[in-house]
């Protein structure tokens, strides 16, 4: 029997940059793969990285409020990704993303190792990514 292979990215989504991971559903491994920078070609940027990765889905970190509710930000990704809809056809997933640019931070400190504000955002789409592949399960 043979198992098919999915390739997920995942977006942490900012104002300035947005942050990428990518995994496989075979490995479910998470790893940094870039960060890009939020410009009028965006859409475009993430739409050449879709078919460059060969990416089968999404996956978009949800920001909350400490207590879940929902921000300036939570609605600032949600009009994003409604937006960025427009312009791909993978399936889209949100992930909340709950502390992990804090997490991100941390860790790339805790390497005392000279980091751009980037690897932060790609880092932390590493993070929204195991996350959904943690709470999915088996794909």
């Amino acid at each position: 029997m043979q198992t098919s292979v999915a390739t997920l990215l995942a977006l942490d989504v900012g104002a300035q940059r947005i942050g990428v991971a990518r995994a496989t559903s075979i490995a479910r491994i998470a790893s940094p793969l870039t960060t890009l920078q939020h410009t009028d070609q965006i859409f475009s940027d993430i739409a050449q990285l879709i078919k460059q990765e060969q990416a089968d889905e999404l996956v978009i970190g949800l920001p909350r409020g400490l207590e879940g509710q929902e921000t300036d930000q939570t609605r600032y990704v949600r009009q994003f990704v409604n937006d960025l809809q427009k312009h791909i056809s993978v399936p889209m997933h949100f992930q909340d993303e709950a502390l992990t640019s804090v997490k991100a931070e941390k860790e790339l400190e805790a390497r005392k190792k000279p980091y751009a504000k980037g690897d932060v955002d790609a880092l932390a789409a590493t993070y929204i990514l195991s996350d959904y592949l943690d709470q999915k399960g088996a794909l």
